[in-house]
């Protein structure tokens, strides 16, 4: 029967949820300076809070030390958080049992920054791509051959390069051995922190292009962590800028890159090197980098901005919602999206 025109139209069916992580905080303890004090810590992860629908990619930019490598690391059930949860499917991995999340790894890996210290050297490539199914003990050692020749094809390598070791392969290809490895229980999540900034520019391309290729073909899900923009806005869907950690802006890469609302942000997109050695940037003077191991009274990047004011030292600032999609955690969230785009001088 057709649809009448009074009849309500059809709702959209809500993309599936794969990832949901909810105030996540993170704190390390440190040593002791003094034997009559408690011990300093440090506040790694700060209440982060990001979600992922299937078949999409998130990218978690920011500076050495903003928290991203721990929340990796966390995802991927590495670490326990000191408090929130990280859901995957539903599940919230840090309350399985070791058995449960040992089935669960199916369905989410991890490849590793460097990709000569993240393979065994003593391993050939077989024993090396065919580790996580032998930890699941779910195949026999026929059929994991034949599975491990089947995801080196489709990185991009030959059958014939089952019996090699890591050594006879360049940097480019011990990644792609990686991501072989990375894909051999076809996951459905993978994170991938800094896959490419130990490689060359021309090799960055080819693995950044095969990771889209992969993502087309098999409906994946990535989390990369990056200090470069550039790399998340080719592959994410989605971009959190994160600071000390604390997702100081969150939004689409053309949000991001036109319309960013965030001084960390822009500072981010600004020092992106540029083929212009005449012109010189504006300086900003002293700053002064807050510390994880104290408590912040304001906004945590108040020390470093030139707009901040008593407001920003004194008051924490919440995500605002700036546009679809886009969040900000910032006073003076308009005043840097009123200014003009950086990425026009980038590209």
């Amino acid at each position: 029967m057709s649809q009448t025109a009074n009849a309500p139209a059809a709702r959209a069916e809500p993309e599936p949820l794969l990832l949901e992580v909810s105030d996540l905080v993170q704190r390390y303890t440190l040593p002791r300076e003094n034997l009559f004090q408690p011990a300093p810590q440090v506040l790694a992860l700060n209440g982060v809070s990001v979600q992922l629908t299937a078949g999409k990619s998130l990218g978690v930019v920011g500076e050495s030390g903003s928290g991203k490598s721990t929340f990796a690391r966390t995802v991927m059930a590495l670490e326990t958080p000191t408090s929130g949860s990280v859901k995957l499917l539903g599940r919230d991995l840090h309350r399985l049992s070791i058995d449960e999340l040992r089935r669960a790894r199916c369905d989410f890996q991890m490849v590793f920054q460097d990709p000569y210290g993240s393979l065994d050297p003593r391993q050939t490539v077989a024993r090396i791509v065919a580790e996580p199914l032998t930890a699941f003990g779910r195949v026999d050692r026929a059929e994991q051959r034949d599975r491990v020749a089947a995801v080196l094809k489709q990185v991009g390598l030959r059958g014939a390069d089952l019996d090699k070791y890591p050594h006879e392969f360049s940097g480019g290809q011990r990644q792609r051995i990686a991501i072989a490895r990375a894909l051999i229980t076809q996951p459905k999540l993978i994170v991938a922190d800094e896959p490419v900034s130990a490689l060359d520019v021309s090799v960055q391309a080819q693995v950044l292009n095969l990771l889209q290729d992969l993502q087309d073909e098999f409906g994946l899900s990535y989390v990369l962590i990056s200090h470069d923009l550039a790399v998340v806005e080719y592959l994410c869907d989605e971009i959190a800028v994160i600071y000390l950690g604390r997702i100081v802006e969150q939004g689409r890469p053309e949000d991001l890159f036109n319309r960013c609302a965030h001084p960390y942000t822009r500072a981010l997109l600004e020092a992106v090197p540029q083929a212009r050695p005449g012109r010189e940037r504006q300086r900003r003077g002293t700053q002064v980098i807050a510390s994880q191991s104290r408590g912040s009274t304001g906004c945590v990047y108040a020390g470093r901005c030139p707009y901040a004011d008593a407001q920003c030292r004194s008051v924490v600032p919440v995500a605002r919602k700036m546009g679809p999609d886009h969040y900000a955690a910032c006073h003076h969230a308009e005043t840097i999206m009123a200014l003009p785009a950086v990425a026009d001088e980038l590209r």
